[in-house]
């Protein structure tokens, strides 16, 4: 089951008490977002991990690598 959010610009979304998610901005069909966490939480980009993990390379490689197209 997905939960589905509704949030504005500098809106949040908590999970459990150490991972916050702030929507930085829209534009177009493209939304920046901002995730705080512990840095012993991994944060991945779904696209990157299951192309890494299919080609077999290690996905810490790609994990907390901030976008370069903000």
């Amino acid at each position: 089951m997905m939960l589905v959010l509704t949030r504005k610009v500098e809106e949040s979304i908590l999970i459990g008490d150490d991972i916050e998610i702030m929507v930085l901005g829209v534009s177009g069909d493209k939304v920046r977002i901002g995730i705080n966490a512990p840095r012993e939480i991994e944060v991945f980009r779904k696209e990157v991990k299951e192309t890494r993990n299919h080609d077999g390379a290690d996905p810490e490689a790609a994990s907390a690598a901030p976008d370069s197209d903000a």
